[in-house]
């Protein structure tokens, strides 16, 4: 194995091993495309885990597949391709930007005749109904973009959420566990999607129970730094007052809540006397990194089904960009400090 395809280079910084986290968010997952190809240009930097998702989990996934074959470029081209086989999909949909959209240059489908067709149809009609034969195009782009027999051989481990219909807790699926119905089942919401079953298991979106879920990467990987990949909006301004308003709201606010717990429990002991050994003292010792831009909530949550080619190059532009800004401001901090005040966690409590 080369020093690249091992994640390591030249570069006279040392090596600092890394996890990332990473959140879903339907197309938004394009920003995180943008920020995950920007620290791959970072060969200093060593990926050891990644958690995801929903659409952060199939970045993950395509990440990790392309790292096999190419280390870090590999995985950048991987991204590219996957992300390119989305916008060619996206072409045949019905979901489009209405005319209004375009001239107001809005990236939002609030007033796509096909996005509110769909969006009420799935508040009163089951997707049993709706879909019966379970078809989602996303298998084929996955199934195409991801060499799934050879996860288990990849040096970065893989830590993939979805939710059991039934129990409610979260499952952890990983490397030799990921199949094309894993990532499904992870990005499955259920006013859309029938539920997918594995093992006899029926699963929803992994973001009900974990977007992304930490704890693997502290009781699994060896490194100290989480940089958090963030597409939902953990804060609004505005009181939201629309009844789409509201349910967007109340859906970042669920998909947020377990992520906010796990972060709390790392800021509860890193201020505790004595966190005590093993795992306690893993959490209290994570270091803990954030990257995240406001103007994702600018465009809209229904803009989170638009994957138009010029869209999700955009996105991919901001998330590049908030990355250079990160590192900028915060590389010579990894690997010694957190550069995420955890601490106002503890002070809404």
């Amino acid at each position: 194995m080369t020093k690249e395809s091992a994640g390591q280079s030249e570069d006279p910084r040392a090596l600092v091993r890394i996890d990332l986290a990473l959140q879903g968010g339907g197309s938004h997952g394009a920003f995180t495309w943008g920020v995950l190809d920007r620290l791959l240009e970072e060969r200093w930097l060593r990926i050891d885990a990644i958690s995801g998702t929903s659409a952060g989990a199939m970045n993950a996934a395509v990440l990790v597949s392309g790292f096999i074959k190419g280390g870090a470029e590999g995985a950048r081209n991987a991204l590219d391709a996957y992300w390119g086989r989305v916008a060619a999909s996206a072409r045949f949909s019905p979901i489009q930007r209405s005319m209004f959209d375009r001239l107001m240059k809005r990236w939002s489908l609030d007033t796509s005749p096909g996005y509110l067709i769909m969006d009420l149809m799935s508040r009163v009609v089951s997707p049993y109904d709706l879909n019966p034969f379970g078809h989602n195009p996303i298998r084929s782009i996955l199934e195409q973009s991801i060499h799934f027999a050879h996860l288990g051989e990849a040096p970065i481990k893989l830590f993939i959420t979805a939710t059991n219909v039934h129990t409610g807790r979260g499952r952890i699926f990983r490397n030799k566990e990921i199949t094309p119905e894993v990532l499904l089942a992870s990005a499955c919401l259920p006013t859309m999607f029938q539920a997918i079953e594995i093992d006899g298991e029926a699963y929803w979106d992994g973001g009900y129970a974990g977007n992304p879920t930490i704890s693997p990467l502290v009781r699994e990987s060896e490194a100290n730094d989480v940089i958090l990949v963030q597409i939902n909006p953990r804060e609004r301004r505005e009181t939201p007052r629309s009844a789409n308003e509201i349910l967007n709201r109340v859906n970042e606010i669920s998909f947020n809540a377990p992520l906010m717990k796990e972060l709390r429990m790392i800021a509860l002991l890193r201020q505790a006397t004595d966190p005590g050994t093993g795992e306690g003292r893993r959490w209290a010792g994570m270091r803990t990194h954030r990257i995240l831009t406001d103007k994702l909530a600018e465009f809209g949550a229904s803009s989170k089904l638009n994957a138009e080619a010029s869209f999700l190059e955009l996105l991919k532009g901001e998330g590049r960009k908030t990355a250079d800004e990160f590192l900028t401001a915060h590389g010579e901090d990894i690997g010694k400090c957190s550069t995420t005040d955890l601490d106002v966690l503890l002070a809404e409590c």
